[in-house]
């Protein structure tokens, strides 16, 4: 995971054709809206180390580039860890 280098606080980590993805950036978005607290979107198929790490299990949430959690964006735990409520 040594190649994300994070500019925000919080990165998706997403592949094209992925259903979960869009639905995992439409949370994304509605907690950028509540916070002003902005994200960033990399394709795990734009490097063979993360399509080899993450493999089937995207969406990815990271926090300060640790993994936050996958498939589906846990809102109110990732605001609680954000320190927003």
């Amino acid at each position: 995971m040594g190649s994300i280098r994070p500019v925000s606080r919080l990165t998706l980590l997403t592949r094209v054709n992925c259903h979960l993805c869009e639905d995992a950036k439409a949370a994304l978005a509605r907690i950028q809206d509540a916070t002003g607290e902005a994200w960033t979107e990399v394709d795990i198929d734009s490097s063979e180390e993360l399509a080899y790490e993450y493999g089937d299990r995207v969406p990815v949430v990271l926090l300060d580039g640790k993994e936050h959690g996958y498939w589906r964006v846990e809102e109110e735990r990732l605001l609680r860890d954000l320190g927003v409520s």
